[in-house]
């Protein structure tokens, strides 16, 4: 629905993952029969959630932990890992540093170049370890990492920045990204991201997509909503790249998966994301409370450490398991934020919903009441979902 929003404007409304309840249907199932199962290229995954590649999320311990548990994580190619042969004493001083000192600190950090020998030995660090390698560079990075990225033998590709497109335009002296070109002679899958309209997912997918990224600025840690004022609400953003690749799979006989890509905290925003038609979702401070990740405790954006406009800040998220916990339990909090799979089954058995796609078509009702209805004890006393 239109709504004018002043003379000569028309807007629409969009809506977030709060403002939205997954409703029953007729029957219901066991959670033991809920089948989670889902592909990415020729890649099977067991839980439909990968965790962001951010540098105080995904290391090669975690990367490798991730494989091991049935998900996925994604190794950020243009930071602290392939910057530094050691980064722990670098992720120590992100650790310690004052927030007044925190940007200065990252800009100086990430001023040293990224070292090509460092990615090819932190891929072959994870595969030695049966690790899925999975990697995330932005268009500029592609380009210059692309090459020693399939000679080291990583699995999946990533390429992520605020916003991708088909359509840049940029000066004639700058060199610029063939996203089609670079999808079909990667020798791996290529994942595009980020979007949130339906018509860059579908432009994404022509371009030779094996998956989209959807969501630009809803991260925890991330400021780009608040300095560029762009970004839709992850319900409605969800929704329409989720019609792009319905529309598509007729057009072309390929079906892209849609990930969800930030904003996701507890097991019930992913139920409601994969309900919104996404077939998996990407999430980096639920992760990076874990206590194997690199972050000590803290995470930040990708966009953080940027020399000119800062996007991102760093966050305190403290630890509150072991990663084990915070995927598939058992839990050792009551506010959603550990046993994620055990979560998505309960949510798919009480909807009768017996695999992810039968999860897409949910009943879904706008409800913004959702999260705060009933709720006076828990907020009052800070339990729960008062938190």
């Amino acid at each position: 629905m239109n709504i004018q929003l002043g003379r000569g404007k028309t807007v629409r409304r969009a809506y977030g993952i709060d403002e939205i309840a997954l409703v029953p249907g007729p029957r219901t199932l066991d959670p033991q029969l809920a089948d989670t199962r889902w592909q990415l290229g020729n890649i099977e995954r067991q839980i439909p959630i990968i965790a962001s590649a951010m540098d105080g999320v995904v290391d090669v311990r975690m990367a490798v932990l991730l494989s091991e548990l049935g998900a996925l994580g994604v190794l950020n190619l243009e930071g602290i890992q392939t910057r530094y042969e050691d980064p722990d004493p670098v992720l120590d001083k992100i650790a310690a540093v004052g927030k007044d000192e925190f940007v200065p600190l990252m800009q100086q950090l990430y001023s040293q170049p990224v070292k090509p020998e460092l990615i090819q030995a932190r891929i072959q660090e994870i595969k030695g370890q049966g690790g899925i390698a999975a990697v995330s560079a932005t268009p500029v990075g592609a380009m210059r990492f692309g090459q020693a990225v399939a000679e080291a033998g990583a699995d999946l590709f990533f390429v992520q920045a605020t916003v991708v497109s088909t359509a840049h335009l940029s000066p004639e002296s700058s060199e610029l990204l063939d996203l089609t070109q670079f999808c079909s002679t990667m020798p791996i899958p290529v994942i595009l991201g980020n979007c949130v309209t339906y018509d860059v997912a579908l432009n994404l997918m022509k371009a030779g997509a094996a998956g989209v990224l959807v969501g630009i600025g809803p991260g925890a840690a991330c400021t780009s909503r608040g300095v560029l004022g762009v970004g839709v609400p992850q319900a409605t953003a969800v929704a329409d790249c989720a019609a792009a690749r319905q529309d598509y799979e007729q057009e072309a006989g390929r079906y892209v998966p849609v990930i969800a890509d930030g904003g996701l905290v507890t097991g019930g925003d992913i139920c409601k994301c994969i309900a919104c038609g996404a077939d998996a979702v990407m999430i980096g401070s639920p992760f990076a409370r874990a206590a194997e990740a690199p972050g000590r405790g803290f995470h930040w954006g990708m966009a953080t450490p940027s020399p000119l406009l800062p996007r991102g800040t760093r966050i305190r998220v403290g630890t509150t398991g072991t990663l084990e916990q915070i995927l598939r339990g058992p839990a050792q909090l009551d506010d959603g934020t550990h046993n994620f799979l055990g979560a998505l089954q309960t949510s798919m058995g009480t909807l009768g919903a017996k695999t992810l796609t039968d999860m897409q078509q949910v009943d879904v009702v706008i409800a913004p009441s959702l999260l705060t209805e009933g709720k006076v004890y828990q907020k009052a006393q800070q339990l729960g979902m008062g938190k």
